[in-house]
């Protein structure tokens, strides 16, 4: 067998695997004073009416400005094997049942060993699944591993409209930029019917949890989120996805 072929068996023996994470962003107070100052000018510009910038609204999204804010957990669904596992901040760097969520797996560690445990895992997976993880979670995860001096093993954002490597289900249902307008997961979840990863938390209240050390209902989230990527990919699979 020659050697692209070998490549090629091996990366469909591989277990396609859909994966989310969790980012709480830093408190206002951590960022320096010119950081700060660049990032209340940007948001200046972006009020079309001018006038001072919201600081507020801008301190409630520094998760999503990417080095301004840390990974505190990775959830990771095996479709293969319909099998469940969480990265959440904490100690201990082992592999243990995730009691939360009954026939998953959870490793805790600091952001860094939550990195490196997760690029350990993603180089043996084939193709990756995702909801918003071409544009979000893969430069995220990518910006904070360098930061970190983690190496990554593989590459989130290649070419943009190949799907056997990252199959982004935003960027599908979005017709790759065709169509104008993008959806939640959760409005795709209910128009598919696929149980909504929502429950009593989201996004906005994961730095508040990490402050209060709640990371097990953070991890139970990502989890969630995790989850529903995986059955909506199910969902579109032989439908949707074999299109692009």
């Amino acid at each position: 067998m020659s050697a692209a072929k070998s490549a090629s068996a091996a990366k469909l023996a591989s277990p396609v695997v859909a994966f989310d994470i969790e980012v709480a962003g830093l408190e206002w107070e951590e960022v320096d004073e010119a950081t700060r100052h660049y990032l209340m000018a940007r948001e200046k510009r972006r009020n079309p009416k001018g006038g001072a910038p919201d600081v507020e609204a801008l301190q409630h999204r520094l998760a999503l400005v990417r080095g301004m804010g840390r990974v505190v957990s990775i959830g990771m669904w095996n479709l293969d094997k319909d099998q469940g596992a969480v990265l959440v901040h904490g100690s201990g760097c082992k592999w243990e049942d995730f009691d939360v969520v009954p026939g998953t797996k959870v490793f805790r560690g600091n952001e860094r060993e939550l990195l490196q445990e997760f690029w350990k895992q993603a180089s043996k997976w084939g193709t990756v699944v995702t909801y918003n993880g071409r544009a979000y979670d893969g430069p995220v995860l990518i910006t904070r591993s360098a930061m970190l001096d983690v190496k990554p093993s593989r590459q989130f954002c290649g070419y943009r409209y190949r799907v056997d490597d990252h199959c982004d289900l935003m960027d599908l249902l979005n017709f790759q930029g065709a169509a104008r307008d993008s959806y939640s997961l959760d409005y795709w979840c209910r128009r598919f019917g696929v149980e909504s990863p929502k429950g009593k938390m989201d996004g906005s209240m994961v730095a508040n949890r990490a402050r209060d050390g709640r990371y097990d209902e953070i991890a139970e989230y990502c989890l969630r989120d995790t989850r529903a990527t995986a059955d909506l990919f199910r969902r579109l699979e032989n439908t949707l996805v074999p299109l692009f």
